[in-house]
């Protein structure tokens, strides 16, 4: 649409005669004649009035940047064309394997990639295995097994994860191992916000032969909420000295770096 057509659309929008509009930007009639019929074009200063005036941009005014009106026919095809849209899964994946090997395995093994359910799990084996699912002697994955291993599930000798299995060391959320150290912990000897085991120290420790920590229930029971054959409370004075005596008389084989550390609890 010309800046004449739009301009005439406009003034008749506005019910307005020729003169009217002339009397509103303070021009003669004949001049907003001369600009509809095309033969004079506003100048600047015009061209803002009559965007003010009617409430449009200057682009507007003078043709440019005016949507064209959509059939219902095309509203019709675009919403069906929305709608046929679908999702599709943007897949990635990434393999290395080294040449080299050692003990039969390859010294790297990356294989790493995005998963969705239903799909086979990215596995890598090596000495160094990083993968959705990895296993070696040093692995990192999702899922994890090897010597030394970290992932969300974990196990190995010495492992740490979400959850987390270690022959020595367990590391995690849930860890379960001769040593574990997690939220909630299980081994031989546990430390964690629950601990359980032979020797526990944490928020809530249960131990066969030593706990201590703010409720603690053991053979002897070190704590602010302590139970159990011998009960140690941590604020009725007693030293450090007096309850690694108290350990190695009733536990006598117990190590001296386990008595010394329960004895540090009253410290």
């Amino acid at each position: 649409m010309t800046f004449q057509e739009r301009l005439i659309t406009l003034r008749k929008q506005q019910g307005l005669s020729q003169e009217q509009l002339g009397y509103e930007l303070g021009v003669t009639r004949q001049t907003v004649s001369k600009w509809e019929l095309g033969v004079t074009t506003p100048e600047m200063d015009k061209l803002i009035q009559l965007s003010d005036f009617f409430h449009i941009t200057i682009d507007e005014l003078v043709g440019r940047g005016t949507p064209e009106p959509v059939s219902e026919e095309a509203e019709t095809e675009q919403a069906q064309t929305a709608r046929e849209i679908h999702y599709v899964p943007y897949h990635w994946h990434y393999e290395y394997k080294s040449r080299r090997t050692l003990f039969g395995l390859p010294l790297v093994h990356i294989n790493i990639g995005r998963w969705f359910p239903g799909q086979k799990l990215h596995r890598a084996r090596g000495v160094l295995a990083i993968g959705t699912a990895a296993s070696g002697i040093f692995a990192l994955g999702v899922l994890s097994s090897g010597i030394f291993s970290i992932g969300v599930l974990s196990a190995g000798i010495l492992s740490l994860g979400a959850v987390a299995a270690g022959l020595l060391l367990a590391c995690g959320g849930l860890s379960v191992g001769a040593i574990a150290i997690g939220g909630f912990a299980l081994g031989f000897f546990a430390v964690g916000g629950c601990a359980m085991g032979i020797y526990s120290i944490g928020g809530l420790a249960v131990a066969q032969k030593i706990a201590a920590g703010g409720a603690a229930h053991a053979t002897i029971a070190i704590g602010d909420a302590a139970s159990g054959e011998i009960v140690i409370d941590i604020h009725s004075g007693v030293t450090p000295e007096m309850v690694r005596q108290t350990i190695l008389a009733r536990f006598p084989e117990t190590c001296n770096i386990i008595a010394k550390l329960f004895s540090m609890a009253v410290s």
